[in-house]
């Protein structure tokens, strides 16, 4: 039942049968009703005269395609007055023209004056040229539009009311989708904003205040209002401290400094938030996004749609802790405390991490354990999943001894200086390490990968984001908090944050101006998903681990076998696990060969041939679909080479740079593979599993990086860190060094401070 007051100006109505808006972004995706405001400043060009048509059909695109997919799609519309301006300009022209060149002769046509138009003139000329456009657009979905024209009085007689309700549910009805727009050709001149100086009462004076209203009365359970700018900043646009707001929410007007209203349009901002949370108040949900930007207006309202972090979300529901944005200014303020701190009172707080690890261990298991249980009831993780997500006494003691080796490893590591030049007289340079700023890493089922991942952070100063996968919620939650217990012996608590907000991966690769690197911990499927998502922000890491075993002629027997079993089946679901065997075509049908068959057979390897492998057999093993595969199982694929040569082209071709090892006796092979194979890791008669920042001594590692540029392989603390440079002179000027200037540049190196021998 709708009940309304009797006043002049619509109230919210007392109930509401659709139930509150939607308290996340990650709820929009179940939006049936929507209704998209397009402000003047999206619909008309930069010069007002005449509408921008490619931005036009690219929001009917996405209505369509929204409507297509089952929603009631409705639009309020802006353009008629611009478009018609356009054409009656044209218009007066040609008439003019004419004129004056039967009278006055073709040269005074340059000297015609265009008159001013008025502004419901414009609007009667250009409603039905703006209609046939929508029209013409949304036939080439085959979606049928109808316009509808209304007035403040529409909404203050009840009949009319009923009325113009009841037609939107019946175009709504048989898939049309409505396209409103104020009868401007009518309407009497604006007002001020007398009647928006609450959120209790609203009247239809411009297309926001139109937007809101239609929504609340239709039960809609989206407004999308597109205007010319990112969303709602919390001082004017463009100011040197303003920020985009993410979510607003009632009762913020307050920390709000509004600017001037948009170029064109009759609403500004303020009159877009009044209106927005009186729609909010009314039940529908709101979002301000812009519509005109050039790199998002092809996608905002599907984006908005999906639930991505697209302008400002308005919402009743508060979170209970900060925002992403806010723990991300928070890690940047802790990281430059923590790299303030001396080396030695970092170590300290990781050995203190260490001992939390082992005295809290039960703590820890018992939270791992509620983990795997919801994971396997609701068999949403496979198998080496699984595997990684399990925490053990063992696993726990090992993290605890790599914790103490990054600690003891760490004390030069933040200001350390790697180069010292002597310009001039009294003017010295110096190259020193710092911290990069704030990092993100984002990990997939290893709640292991968080005291490792956090140890190296504070041992190289920096800031730490953590978005951990939500299988792994539990165990992440207990060994954060036993990460900021030991950041607190310094006072350093907030410099690791664990995301714990309804925060998607993609909107977090957008934060550049608070994040300085992602690192991804988890599948390829998700590193290639954030190396594509990522704006302006670098990712360190490995989209694939298809690393390769080349067992040459000259391979010792003995040696075969133990390294290919560790490299496949000590932890095949390890990034570093081997995934192709390459053999040299010599040793096929020879006892080596039968071994490693064998061996593969007893542990239960799931064989694939490659294309040359299968050609030599008569009856083979399934071929291989790809070269290119990553099984993280107990599968691997089997190829024939004629010589180290072709196995080095084969893994250029196949691989993927992150770790390839060679089995051989002959030292000349060994090392004319060691030096031809272009990855992070290549190893000589080692295995695979060795490509680890724990078994190399860096104590543990962030990730594996295949880049090209700053770190490569196993990242430990050196790949946390970056360099500035410092110049310490006396009175020194550029000019000084001129061709006739008084002084010298000497660039003499000098010697580098001692570096702490423990």
């Amino acid at each position: 039942i709708r009940c309304w007051s009797n006043i002049p100006f619509i109230t919210v109505p007392l109930s509401r049968a659709h139930g509150k808006p939607f308290a996340h972004r990650s709820e929009l995706k179940h939006a049936k009703r929507i209704v998209v405001k397009l402000g003047s400043a999206v619909v008309t060009r930069g010069d007002e005269c005449g509408l921008a048509l490619g931005r036009l059909a690219s929001i009917v695109e996405q209505v369509s395609m929204l409507q297509n997919q089952g929603r009631e799609m409705m639009i309020v519309t802006s353009g008629a007055v611009a478009f018609g301006k356009q054409r009656l300009r044209h218009e007066i022209l040609l008439s003019q023209s004419v004129r004056q060149a039967l009278h006055s002769g073709q040269s005074q046509l340059n000297d015609m004056a265009i008159p001013v138009l008025e502004a419901r003139a414009c609007a009667a000329a250009g409603q039905s040229g703006l209609m046939a456009l929508y029209e013409a657009m949304f036939t080439q979905y085959s979606i049928c539009a109808a316009q509808i024209l209304v007035t403040n009085l529409d909404f203050h007689d009840e009949q009319k009311r009923r009325n113009l309700n009841g037609t939107l549910h019946e175009l709504l009805r048989m898939n049309i989708v409505p396209i409103i727009n104020t009868n401007d050709a009518v309407v009497p001149p604006p007002e001020p904003n007398s009647d928006l100086q609450g959120v209790n009462v609203i009247s239809v004076k411009d297309n926001d205040s139109l937007a809101a209203r239609l929504a609340v009365e239709m039960k809609t359970d989206l407004l999308i209002v597109l205007s010319d700018v990112e969303g709602l900043f919390d001082s004017p646009p463009g100011s040197d401290d303003a920020k985009l707001i993410d979510i607003f929410y009632p009762g913020d007007q307050q920390s709000v400094t509004f600017g001037t209203k948009s170029r064109v349009g009759m609403g500004g901002m303020e009159a877009k938030v009044k209106a927005a949370l009186w729609a909010l108040q009314g039940g529908t949900s709101v979002v301000i996004a812009n519509g005109t930007h050039p790199k998002i207006s092809g996608h905002v309202i599907t984006d908005i749609v999906e639930g991505k972090k697209v302008g400002t979300f308005f919402s009743e529901v508060k979170p209970a802790g900060p925002t992403v944005e806010q723990q991300a200014e928070m890690a940047r303020a802790g990281g430059r405390t923590l790299a303030a701190l001396q080396p030695e009172q970092r170590a300290e707080i990781i050995y203190r991490l260490a001992d939390l690890l082992t005295d809290q261990r039960e703590e820890i298991l018992l939270a791992n354990k509620k983990d795997l249980e919801e994971a396997e009831n609701k068999g949403r993780l496979a198998l080496p999943l699984l595997k990684r997500l399990s925490l053990s006494t063992s696993k726990l003691n090992s993290l605890a001894i790599g914790l103490r080796q990054i600690a003891a490893s760490s004390q030069d590591s933040v200001g350390r200086v790697i180069r010292r030049t002597r310009i001039a007289k009294d003017l010295d340079l110096e190259q020193v390490t710092v911290p990069i700023g704030v990092l993100l890493v984002i990990f997939e089922s290893r709640p292991d990968c968080l005291p490792q991942v956090s140890a190296l952070a504070i041992a190289s100063g920096n800031g730490l984001l953590l978005k951990g996968g939500k299988e792994a919620a539990h165990s992440n939650q207990i060994l954060h908090h036993l990460t900021q217990e030991a950041l607190s012996i310094h006072g350093v608590r907030d410099a690791v944050q664990l995301v714990n907000t309804r925060e998607e991966v993609e909107d977090l690769c957008r934060l550049d101006k608070l994040i300085d690197l992602i690192i991804p911990r988890g599948s390829s499927q998700l590193v290639r998903n954030i190396q594509k998502a990522a704006k302006g922000i670098p990712v360190m890491g490995h989209s694939e681990g298809i690393c390769h075993v080349y067992v040459d002629t000259d391979a010792s027997v003995e040696k075969v076998t133990r390294i290919i079993r560790d490299s496949k089946c000590e932890y095949p679901a390890a990034c570093n696990a081997l995934e192709t065997l390459l053999i040299h075509r010599d040793l096929l049908r020879t006892p080596l060969f039968d071994q490693i068959i064998d061996m593969l057979r007893v542990e239960q390897v799931k064989i694939h041939a490659g294309p040359k492998f299968a050609s030599y057999l008569t009856f083979s093993p399934s071929e291989v679909k790809s070269l290119r595969t990553e099984y993280g199982d107990l599968e691997c694929c089997i190829e024939v080479v004629d010589s180290v040569q072709e196995a080095v082209e084969h893994i250029h071709k196949y691989g993927s740079s992150h770790t390839d090892v060679i089995i051989t006796e002959n030292e000349k092979t060994a090392e004319l593979f060691l030096q031809h194979v272009d990855s992070a890791c290549v190893f000589w008669n080692a295995s695979t599993r060795f490509s680890d920042g724990y078994r190399f001594g860096l104590g543990a590692e962030v990730g594996i990086s295949t880049s090209r540029i700053h770190a490569r392989g196993p990242v430990g603390i050196e790949g946390l860190l970056t360099t500035k440079w410092l110049l310490r002179g006396d009175n020194h000027v550029v000019s000084d060094f001129s061709e006739h200037g008084s002084m010298k540049y000497l660039h003499e190196s000098l010697p580098l401070p001692q570096r702490n021998a423990n």
